[in-house]
């Protein structure tokens, strides 16, 4: 079985059709490349109906396995660091399909997003636009802007992944939004581009998207974006997965969530509508593969204690996510565990009281839909060894 580490850039090594677990070095993350591709053509597809631009949001897996296939499909890039920007670069994404977003863009991460002509800066306060007109001032280019709005649109989502909301440190609040506009506007050294908004992730419902696109045709026309001279619409991503049944339902609602955009957007025909998808894009296609290193029998409560934690997927410590977890190599009659990490911390709990076939030390468990906010997110905590990854 392939195994390479996740600090190896560019793996060079063939694809597995069949994975054997049982020789598996673990924890490692395993990635399905098959239903990768299927995910991005549905999606472009999807996309390309209405002539929407996806950008692919690098937070979610920065993987070059994964990054550059997604590449491949004409996607731009959606990042929140110079790292970011100067990677998806690296990969192959136009600079001019690169956006750069964050409430705390660095000088020099300024510098480097204007020297690579990227195609666009979301700026998320005055303060950061007074900034970024300084620098481009001294480099004596015009800096591309777009301003992020605070739209006042409640994702219906967990509220660490909520970001639209009219007290957020993320974009302008509409009380500030003529300021900034006019700054923006009126500086020999800023090129306002347009507008952007992102009201959160793990988005299940279209509702949310409905609202937001009504929001969007009121303020673009209140704004006098056209008279400002907008030519961008970045309505960000959100597009949540099924975590229940991932094998069920493997490939997010791309046509309903582009199609609720196409029926209630009404922005001029010269502005380019552009997605920030990340998460919808790769989750499924990612698994987390992990051994058993010791069953253990409490007062009240079985435990399965494996050799991933909470280092290889945060997001259960982080915001109580849950995860659909299997045992690969038991199919014994089943029983109620708790499934937990190594890691010296109370919270590095995968899963409570979830039924799973009688589970011993030497088991192997897949936990599903990891192929967003996992290997991205991972940490060093605890001096762990970096966990590999495996492409079948």
């Amino acid at each position: 079985m392939p195994y390479i580490p996740s600090s190896i850039t560019q793996p060079k090594t063939p694809l597995q059709a069949m994975p054997d677990y049982s020789q598996m070095q673990t924890p490692c993350y395993l990635y399905d490349l098959a239903l990768l591709r299927e995910t991005l053509d549905i999606a472009s597809r999807s996309a390309r109906q209405y002539n929407y631009q996806i950008h692919y949001a690098l937070k979610a897996n920065n993987n070059p396995a994964l990054t550059t296939l997604i590449s491949s499909y004409g996607m731009g890039a959606d990042c929140v660091s110079g790292n970011e920007v100067a990677e998806a670069l690296r990969i192959g994404f136009p600079a001019k399909e690169v956006v750069f977003a964050g409430v705390g863009k660095s000088d020099s991460e300024i510098q480097l997003a204007l020297k690579e002509d990227i195609l666009c800066i979301n700026c998320e306060s005055l303060e950061e636009l007074i900034v970024t007109e300084e620098i481009a001032r001294n480099m004596q280019k015009a800096a591309p802007v777009a301003i992020r709005i605070n739209p006042g649109v409640e994702a219906k989502t967990h509220k660490y992944i909520t970001t639209g909301l009219d007290e957020n440190k993320f974009g302008v609040h509409l009380s500030q939004i003529q300021e900034v506009l006019d700054f923006a506007s009126q500086s020999p050294w800023l090129k306002l581009m347009g507008l952007h908004f992102h009201i959160g992730s793990q988005i299940t419902s279209m509702e949310p998207f409905e609202k937001l696109a009504h929001r969007v045709n009121e303020l673009w026309t209140t704004l006098e974006m056209d008279k400002r001279g907008g030519i961008l619409l970045n309505l960000g991503g959100g597009l949540g997965v099924n975590y229940q049944d991932p094998t069920g339902d493997p490939i997010a609602p791309f046509d309903e969530y582009f199609g609720v955009f196409a029926k209630n957007l009404k922005v001029p025909s010269h502005v380019k509508v552009r997605f920030e998808l990340g998460r919808s894009l790769v989750a499924q296609c990612g698994k987390i593969i992990t051994r058993v290193l010791y069953t253990k029998k409490g007062i009240n409560r079985d435990f399965v204690i494996t050799d991933a934690g909470m280092t290889e997927l945060m997001r259960p410590a982080l915001y109580q996510s849950k995860h659909h977890i299997t045992n690969l190599t038991s199919e014994l009659p089943e029983q109620i565990y708790d499934v937990v990490g190594p890691i010296c911390e109370s919270s590095d709990v995968f899963a409570k009281d979830i039924s799973l076939p009688s589970t011993s030390r030497g088991h192997i468990l897949a936990i599903h839909t990891c192929g967003a906010y996992s290997e991205s997110m991972m940490l060093h905590y605890n001096m762990r060894d970096k966990a590999g990854f495996v492409l079948v």
